[in-house]
């Protein structure tokens, strides 16, 4: 199993009250250092407003803060945990993704989602569609990604989104494609699309428990449609409870992950602390587990 971890930007609160400047500089600090550590991802958020609360506290914009992420690693894989779909055009996304997969040489994974945090989005002029029109945009969304990522020129009508003979070259680094990855834990419609279109399905703030009942029903889903469930890559982003406090705890949920046989497990082991020493405490128990990690 391959460990990633979100790197600071004030979403959850980690920056209230920091000078801007001296936040900036932390969250480049924290890259490096967890690349030094052997994590083999790091990911950011893609919201606005911080949460539980929107208050009047640093929340740095995610594409921005992987493009600097990517100038100061060399090694990790970088993305989001999760795109917004309703934020951005779809073919936008996939330019901006191609770019940062060239900046990166090769490193970037398009992580995306339909999108929840309704305070934001009707701040930003968004609206707030519901559920389904959301998921409908997100269907709509990887059909546009996926054609700007592909050969030639992409073309694509559909009821939220469209492209019409659109160039977008350069299409990134990695062959045949950059890693798509769909977030989410729902089992109709999130799911689905996640084995019709990506490379990875990441669950999102489950316990075990949990994940080996979706990721069972992830492997039904591909056989559905004649995917080989082996290619598929599964992946969880943990609760903050399961990642950010030290002890046998931690260890013993990291190295129940890792006997699910997830492909990648996901924490945020800075968002109480925004330090190094939380960073390689989090790596300490990973090995702990008897995760390997790079280095």
């Amino acid at each position: 199993m391959q460990v990633g971890v979100l790197i600071p930007q004030g979403w959850k609160y980690e920056y209230n009250g920091w000078d801007p400047a001296v936040a900036w500089a932390r969250t480049l600090e924290l890259a490096r250092d967890a690349e030094e550590l052997g994590f083999e991802s790091e990911w950011v958020f893609d919201h606005f407003h911080t949460v539980p609360e929107p208050v009047d506290e640093i929340t740095f914009e995610s594409f921005t803060t992987l493009t600097a992420m990517a100038m100061v690693t060399a090694r990790v894989r970088l993305g989001h945990m999760v795109i917004c779909t309703g934020f951005r055009n779809p073919a936008l996304v996939a330019k901006l993704a191609s770019t940062l997969d060239v900046v990166s040489n090769g490193r970037f994974e398009i992580g995306i989602g339909g999108g929840w945090k309704e305070d934001e989005w009707l701040a930003y002029g968004y609206g707030f569609p519901p559920v389904g029109e959301r998921l409908g945009a997100l269907r709509d969304a990887l059909e546009v990604i996926t054609r700007m990522l592909a050969p030639g020129h992409a073309t694509y009508e559909g009821k939220y989104a469209s492209v019409k003979d659109a160039i977008n070259v350069p299409k990134g680094i990695q062959k045949p494609r950059l890693p798509i990855i769909v977030g989410g834990n729902g089992p109709d419609v999130t799911m689905r699309l996640a084995v019709r279109f990506a490379d990875e399905l990441n669950l999102v703030f489950i316990g075990t428990e949990k994940a080996a009942e979706l990721m069972k029903l992830a492997r039904q889903r591909c056989e559905e449609i004649g995917r080989d469930p082996a290619t598929l890559r599964l992946s969880l982003y943990c609760a903050d409870k399961d990642s950010r406090t030290p002890g046998q705890a931690r260890v013993d949920f990291i190295g129940q992950c890792a006997a699910l046989g997830l492909d990648r497990l996901v924490a945020f082991p800075t968002m109480a602390s925004p330090t190094r020493e939380a960073q390689a405490s989090y790596a300490a128990d990973c090995r702990a587990a008897g995760v390997k990690l790079a280095v």
